[in-house]
């Protein structure tokens, strides 16, 4: 059979074949609309990770340097990176930030704080809106500021993979189109493979792109069931515990931190309620400390960041010791919350 090589699948976006079921967007038959991925992801929830480079997904956002385009920044509010504005560096100027996944974030945060956080960082204030796909929280906003920011039809909605970009266009979907198309979603990196073109209206085209893979991020070195646990699915309730010298914290199976030096200190977990997380005596225990070790001096109100797993508030200065994945890249922050 010829391969139409027009016909993409409207789930990630790859092109169909119908050739080889090892090689990317498999189809029994180029009359579906899914590849093989896709169809199984949705229907089974059965997910299969895919290696893509960066490089690639770079080249695609570059392409749209030429247009005057507006495209939609999607940033993880519980699993944000180090810069935001590295992006920034591949797109065209005129560019909306959506700080998705208001729901997971405390609710007793308000809105006016994370704000300001943003802000700090020369972010335009009309250019940010928080949302929740889950809970549809000012999606209204978000088709306004569209709306008004947009220059022609197409407006590109890029970011880190699991930001929630697929999540975003489907929500606008299911509110204010009559289309019947959905993107595929799953837990894992790299479920959008190339640009996936969905039409809200006549007079607004959504352009969804392959996500930039945070190799940082320790969501790519644990298995797909257990993304389900560390990605957390509703408002995260925080752990705070206080922390002496020669104490620890073990966070499931994935992190340990040790309080090498300083006063009592003060640590809040704001890690998925899933993942449990245990203070004990470091000079008795062991686990973990196989796992590659990095130390940090924290100053006042420090956030350590663990990407992919959320992040310790600290409010006094000290020395830390972090047991963890070799390819995970922690990093500290001034706090967040």
């Amino acid at each position: 059979m010829i391969e139409n090589k027009k016909k993409i699948c409207r789930g990630c976006g790859i092109p169909l074949q119908d050739n080889n079921l090892l090689l990317e967007g498999y189809t029994t038959s180029l009359e579906n609309d899914l590849c093989q991925r896709c169809f199984r992801i949705k229907n089974y929830g059965e997910y299969q990770a895919v290696t893509r480079s960066n490089e690639e997904y770079i080249e695609i956002l570059k392409s749209l340097q030429t247009k005057r385009s507006l495209v939609l920044v999607v940033v993880d509010l519980w699993n944000q990176e180090q810069d935001i504005r590295l992006i920034e560096k591949y797109l065209p100027k005129n560019v909306l930030y959506v700080l998705n996944k208001r729901d997971v974030i405390p609710k007793s945060v308000k809105d006016e704080k994370i704000l300001e956080y943003f802000t700090k960082d020369g972010i335009d204030p009309n250019r940010l809106v928080i949302v929740s796909t889950k809970t549809n929280y000012q999606m209204d906003l978000l088709l306004s500021k569209i709306n008004e920011y947009k220059v022609g039809k197409r407006v590109y909605v890029t970011g880190k993979t699991n930001v929630g970009k697929s999540s975003l266009i489907n929500q606008m979907i299911r509110l204010y189109s009559t289309s019947t198309e959905e993107l595929t979603i799953s837990p894992l990196p790299s479920t959008t493979l190339d640009k996936v073109e969905i039409a809200l209206n006549h007079d607004l085209i959504l352009v969804d792109t392959p996500g930039l893979v945070d190799r940082g991020s320790l969501l790519n070195y644990v298995k797909g069931n257990e993304l389900k646990k560390i990605i957390p699915k509703r408002e995260i309730k925080p752990i705070t515990f206080q922390i002496k010298k020669n104490q620890c914290l073990i966070i499931g199976d994935y992190a340990r931190i040790d309080y090498i030096e300083g006063e009592k200190n003060s640590f809040t977990c704001y890690i998925s309620n899933q993942v449990k997380v245990k203070k004990m005596n470091a000079l008795k225990q062991t686990r973990m400390t196989d796992r590659s070790k990095t130390t940090f001096d924290t100053k006042y109100r420090e956030d350590l960041v663990i990407p992919g797993l959320g992040w310790i508030k600290m409010v006094e200065k000290g020395n830390i010791a972090v047991y963890i994945d070799k390819n995970v890249q922690i990093f500290t922050r001034k706090s967040f919350i």
